[in-house]
């Protein structure tokens, strides 16, 4: 025993004069020798001393050396491992990356205060837990967080997945491989389109051939294309937190419930009331499907519609419920144009009814081109 700790105290006058690569060569035989070799308690902590003054070697290569031997071991000193971590990136890559010891707090730490190296390869760990995801989520650069989507072994939240998707939405990779899961919540999807929909509006040679003021509106209506056919597709638990989303960033807009309702998102539509006036979502159902036309335009109005708006609410809502009872797969169609009908002595409206009929004739002409197309293929065939 006592030989052995004579060894340790003669190692460490022996470095204050060796050359750079003896001292990496015994700093690797020393780390091995600790996880291999039967050791008194005594002498394990003569050898942690020992490797602990190497921590402070100026040679990179010295503390490199005791990282490659400690650092992926769970039996490694857990201070050296912690220092090691914390060095500069090609010695910190061997414990960031392998080491078992460090743990959640020690990970989300390393990501705050350390380098875009440091995330890098926090974010290529072999199994990155929800909490070190949501801390690179928040201050990961680009890099980074592709390199955190690509891991399979990642396990990312909802919330995390959404912070990257508004921090960098704009980044044409991050935004196709965040499109690509199947666990992106609908709110995230619909910032992915915004961003796309403000990278195209940005761009000046579609300003200069199509002007501000009209692609600005092309834009719009795009968006809110996108957003309706993602309403149409997610499950009902994400409804709220979508519908929350779009009210919060004023999306809940007439022209938009109009669309969704027209296009039979009933689900969705729904949601949107339900958050709009605080009713509850059974009496909202029941009134939406069964309610007489007073209490239709009650329940519009006390979502926040006027008057001259809520009435052709109502009356979609009517042409919704004949519609669906009679022929489900041609909803839009035949409510648009019944829509039109009925409110066409509204030709040249301006306002907020005028922008409202305006977005029905749209929605009108678009699934009459799509009836066309349909036709002519299965007529060719």
């Amino acid at each position: 025993m006592l030989g052995r700790r004579v060894i340790v105290e003669a190692f460490l006058r022996w470095i204050e004069t060796a050359k750079t690569g003896d001292r990496a060569r015994a700093a690797n035989a020393l780390g091995r020798a600790y996880l291999q070799s039967q050791m008194s308690a005594e002498e394990r902590t003569a050898a942690e001393m020992a490797m602990t003054f190497l921590l402070d070697d100026p040679s990179p290569r010295v503390r490199l050396a005791l990282a490659e031997a400690i650092a992926w071991s769970p039996d490694a000193p857990r201070s050296l491992v912690l220092s090691l971590a914390a060095d500069q990136p090609e010695i910190a890559c061997h414990a960031v990356t392998c080491s078992p010891l460090l743990t959640d707090a020690d990970l989300v730490d390393l990501a705050a205060r350390g380098n875009g190296a440091t995330r890098m390869l926090i974010a290529a760990r072999a199994r990155v837990t929800r909490p070190v995801s949501a801390a690179l989520a928040e201050v990961g650069d680009e890099d980074e967080l592709l390199c955190l989507l690509e891991n399979e072994c990642a396990v990312i939240s909802s919330l995390s997945l959404k912070r990257i998707a508004e921090r960098l939405g704009d980044c044409c990779d991050i935004r196709n491989l965040l499109l690509e899961r199947n666990d992106l919540p609908a709110d995230a999807r619909q910032l992915l389109t915004q961003h796309v929909s403000n990278a195209l509006v940005g761009l000046p040679l579609v300003q200069a051939a199509i002007g501000l003021q009209r692609l600005q509106r092309i834009s719009r209506e795009a968006t809110e294309a996108a957003i309706v056919s993602i309403a149409g597709d997610i499950a009902p638990r994400e409804i709220p937190d979508l519908v929350e989303h779009l009210r919060l960033n004023g999306r809940l807009t007439p022209s938009f419930l109009m669309h969704a309702l027209c296009c039979g998102k009933v689900d969705f539509f729904a949601g949107a009331i339900v958050d709009l006036t605080g009713c509850g979502e059974r009496r909202v159902r029941s009134i939406l499907a069964t309610g007489r036309m007073h209490a239709v335009r009650a329940l519009y109005e006390s979502a926040g519609l006027p008057r001259d708006i809520s009435v052709i609410f109502v009356e979609a809502t009517l042409l919704w419920r004949e519609a669906a009872r009679k022929a489900p797969g041609s909803v839009l169609g035949t409510v648009c144009g019944r829509l039109l009908e009925k409110f066409r002595h509204h030709d040249g409206a301006h306002g907020a009814v005028g922008e409202l009929l305006d977005m029905v004739e749209k929605l009108h002409v678009a699934e009459q081109r799509q009836s066309a197309r349909v036709y002519a293929a299965l007529a060719a065939a």
